[in-house]
């Protein structure tokens, strides 16, 4: 349930000559002869939400504990809203918020108690009771925070970072262990805190939540970026963009289809033939095959997906991620 201060869209601000938001460089972690991020580079434009994705151990938090300052970097350079996080974090505190995978909160203080003392750190913060009410909270305002459940102490850490009204948001795993339903009220305040203005860092395993919500995505695995695109884009990077399943009702010579322009290659399944390719890919397909006497039948239509290409380009399912802890 999204609030009047939360709703509106409008586009993402990433207008040529616009600042980015966040600019890193060659960053490098390493904790003894571990190395968590080995080579990283990327650019978040101002008002985008921004995906990182990766396989646990990939070195997506601690790229963006870097980002908050919250650790030092062995090499690279970092700029949030033109600011070193490590040299200036008092000028940037008040302007980004952060949601991380795990908070430790006194368990005797109420709700309404924390949201009231996370506020008063900030000069302009956010109406508290109407936060409490966008992320489902109203009920719990009196509630000890050791009396929460996960999903709600998770809601909690959302408002936390929200609160300060800040210009940039970073957050980790921000759905993990909600309900569906609130996963789905979580991604409406997300798109409208956005609307506002707002530049969003998501670090995500969760391939839906980062097709709805993102406007680009960075995949990281092994401590290096392998991959920064739209969603689709990244996906149809990987898979050639669509595929076509049918059974056809004679046998035909491949080279009828694979010497198509928007065909891309070919492949058998038993009785059922998937053609890879971009484009107005079916009509080539199924008028080709027409004028060729043979008939299409059981045609699907399959388009790429994220997750295509995080397995991929990973060799691991997103699934085996969820839940799991990762630097």
């Amino acid at each position: 349930m999204t609030s009047s201060r939360l709703a509106g869209r409008t586009a993402p601000a990433d207008v040529p000559g616009t600042e980015p938001a966040i600019v890193i460089s060659n960053l490098r972690k390493t904790y003894g002869r571990v190395v968590a991020v080995g080579d990283v580079s990327l650019s978040v434009a101002d008002g985008e939400i921004f995906g990182i994705l990766g396989p646990n151990g990939a070195g997506k938090t601690t790229t963006v504990e870097c980002a908050l300052g919250l650790r030092t970097p062995d090499s690279g350079t970092i700029r949030v809203l033109g600011l070193d996080p490590r040299a200036e974090p008092e000028k940037l505190h008040p302007l980004v918020g952060a949601q991380l995978q795990s908070s430790a909160l006194p368990p005797r203080l109420r709700v309404a108690e924390i949201l009231d003392l996370y506020s008063s750190f900030y000069f302009d913060p956010a109406d508290v009771t109407e936060l409490a009410e966008a992320l489902g909270l109203a009920d719990k305002r009196q509630a000890f925070y050791r009396s929460l459940s996960g999903g709600q102490k998770q809601r909690l850490s959302i408002a936390l970072a929200l609160v300060g009204q800040p210009r940039i948001a970073i957050l980790d795993e921000m759905t993990t262990g909600l309900d569906p339903q609130a996963r789905r009220e979580t991604w409406e305040l997300i798109e409208g805190v956005r609307d506002r203005g707002v530049t969003i860092v998501l670090v995500t395993h969760y391939m839906d939540e980062a097709e709805r919500l993102c406007d680009r995505v960075a995949l990281i695995d092994r401590g290096k970026v392998i991959g920064i695109d739209t969603p689709d884009g990244l996906a149809a990077r990987v898979h050639g963009g669509k595929r076509v399943r049918f059974v056809p009702s004679a046998p035909f010579d491949e080279r009828l289809l694979t010497g198509l322009p928007e065909v891309r290659g070919l492949e058998r399944q038993g009785r059922h033939v998937i053609v890879h390719g971009s484009g107005q890919l079916v009509n080539a397909v199924i008028l080709t095959l027409h004028a060729a006497g043979v008939g299409a039948r059981d045609v699907e239509l399959e388009s790429a997906s994220l997750e295509d290409a995080f397995v991929r380009l990973t060799s691991r399912r997103p699934e085996d991620e969820n839940g799991a802890n990762q630097r």
